[in-house]
């Protein structure tokens, strides 16, 4: 449903005078949760802990088992928007209709969170609470009325919490890094250098202030101009940009996460589980914000992937994420789906913070998601060398790109986590699980092409009349293609499951790709292997528009007619 217009709030004055009413009993802290450590490898050394963010927007809770490492699996989420900052700056005051809804929201979190068996819960409260005259009051009331100790962060307390989550969820280590968290009242700057934050900033332009200073009469060009001008004139103030320009960002907070929905949608994308990770140049940013300040308020409702509450708001929040890269020449930045939550997971877990080198993170969660689902680790990797043999052979040759390298390796790995679910159409339930998977270092187009390579490692070859495949535009059908020509092939090379085949010799001529295997000494015989990859080769055949001749033993051709369907 849109948005309610923002109307001038009544002070809560005095908050003594909000009823009280009795909050539900939940079953005792530390109670175990349904299904905890069910063979889950993380599950003895995790923490399970909520974490609660009373944003000037937003409330956000989340309840997540935080291993030792830093590993964050979330049990369960819970959000509300009270909009608390709404009318702050101009009555001093939080109204009593957003602090109502609040606090009914807090007890609900608090209540979820104990019956979930969260050991501690943390709450912060931000930018709103913070500038209300009245916001102790507030403080004490919630925890009259829901039990819960709110602590009141300063604007670079925000800071900090959200560079801790994107250390643990991007590779910030190398270079200088610029992370944007935008709220309702305040954004947010962390400024980083080769992993160690340098300087930590906090200004009055979050999106809802922002909008009610400068786009109270509507999102005329004009208006968002000076709205940009001021943010350029506090960001000059307030530190030397020349040693930050061309830094890298992350974008943290809902501005950034729609405008990574919005992009996504107009990609045709509509399968991401996720934003996070989604790479968004400048110029894509400051297009969407040109095309946004045309629309009326109605027409902007109707967007697809924007989120319709926040549509009155949109424009000054986007206004402000771009002010930030023109001025600091930033070329792109990557959304983030996390933020000050898991940033509070991370520390009241203390798990020591730790800079990831390039590639870890996406390896590390790769494999955690593979454990998860229980895969069979010997058959996976062995498919995951012979792929990667073939991609270094031929992958260049076919059109692929290095990049495409890490797909084919992920994608090998995770082929067959589908048997999770079912040994039957267990490459499409593989589609689904890894659509759906929490993997780090993953945009959401790759993620959906790394599924859709796995989902066709075996039964029918893409085609059109596939939904999930049609809706890729063609470059990444073509990605798939490829990928899952030679991922087949590779599959079928390791038919019985017991690593026979010890390495794939390639040789491309005019007439044919032949493919010697070279068999693991141990191996009494690679009958079967032969017939696999024989008879998986048919992607890759149409794809070169050659013979794939599988060569036995004898150094003839293996000979097979299809007639029975394709594993």
């Amino acid at each position: 449903m849109p948005a309610r217009s923002p109307r001038r709030p009544t002070p809560i004055a005095p908050l003594s005078a909000i009823p009280t009413s009795p909050t539900r009993r939940a079953t005792p802290t530390g109670t175990p949760a349904f299904g905890a450590g069910n063979g889950d490898a993380g599950a003895v050394a995790s923490r399970r802990i909520a974490a609660i963010d009373i944003g000037s927007n937003s409330i956000r809770a989340i309840v997540a088992d935080v291993s030792a490492s830093g590993q964050i699996r979330t049990v369960d989420e819970m959000k509300a928007a009270p909009r608390l900052s709404t009318g702050v700056d101009e009555t001093g005051h939080l109204s009593v209709e957003s602090a109502l809804a609040a606090i009914e929201a807090l007890q609900r979190m608090v209540t979820l969170a104990r019956q979930l068996g969260a050991e501690r819960i943390e709450c912060v409260a931000t930018s709103a609470v913070r500038d209300a005259t009245d916001g102790a009051a507030f403080v004490r009331q919630v925890k009259k009325l829901a039990g819960l100790t709110v602590r009141v962060i300063s604007g670079e307390d925000e800071a900090r919490l959200s560079f801790r989550s994107a250390q643990a969820h991007f590779d910030v280590g190398h270079g200088r890094m610029v992370t944007c968290d935008i709220g309702g009242g305040s954004v947010e700057l962390a400024l980083s250098a080769d992993g160690l934050v340098e300087r930590l900033l906090s200004m009055p332009f979050g999106a809802i202030r922002a909008t009610e200073t400068y786009l109270r009469k509507g999102t005329r060009r004009a208006s968002v101009n000076r709205l940009r001008k001021a943010l350029r004139d506090e960001i000059r103030e307030r530190f030397a940009v020349k040693e930050w320009r061309g830094a890298g960002m992350i974008g943290s907070g809902g501005t950034f996460t729609n405008v990574a929905g919005m992009l996504l949608a107009r990609q045709r994308v509509g399968t991401a589980r996720t934003v996070h990770g989604k790479l968004v140049t400048r110029g894509e940013l400051e297009h969407l914000l040109d095309q946004l300040i045309e629309l009326s308020p109605a027409e902007r409702l109707t967007v697809p992937g924007l989120n319709p509450a926040r549509a009155d708001i949109i424009v000054a929040g986007m206004a402000v994420a771009a002010e930030v890269m023109a001025y600091l020449d930033i070329r792109e930045f990557h959304a983030s789906a996390y933020g000050i939550r898991e940033g509070l997971l991370l520390e009241a877990a203390e798990v020591a913070p730790q800079t990831t080198d390039p590639g870890e993170g996406r390896r590390r969660s790769v494999q955690q998601f593979a454990e998860r689902t229980q895969y069979e680790e010997p058959h996976a990797k062995h498919v995951q060398k012979l792929a990667l043999q073939l991609f270094d052979a031929i992958g260049i040759r076919i059109g692929c790109t290095p990049a495409d390298r890490e797909t084919l390796r992920d994608a090998a790995l995770l082929h067959d986590t589908g048997y999770h679910i079912s040994y039957n159409d267990h490459h499409k339930h593989a589609y689904h699980l890894i659509v759906h998977a929490d993997l780090l270092g993953v945009s959401p187009e790759e993620q959906v092409v790394m599924a859709n390579v796995a989902r066709y490692h075996r039964g029918s070859p893409p085609k059109l009349k596939h939904p999930t495949f049609a809706e890729l535009t063609r470059e990444q059908q073509l990605r798939v293609r490829r990928l899952a020509a030679m991922l087949r092939v590779a599959d079928g090379f390791d038919r019985g499951h017991i690593g026979a085949v010890q390495q794939i010799k390639v040789r491309w001529t005019e007439r044919a790709l032949r493919l010697t295997p070279v068999p693991d000494p141990r191996a009494r015989s690679t009958r079967l292997e032969l017939w696999g990859a024989s008879r998986k080769a048919d992607l890759l055949e149409k794809l070169i528009d050659l013979p794939v001749l599988v060569i036995g033993p004898d150094g003839k051709p293996v000979e097979w007619e299809g007639t029975d369907s394709v594993d």
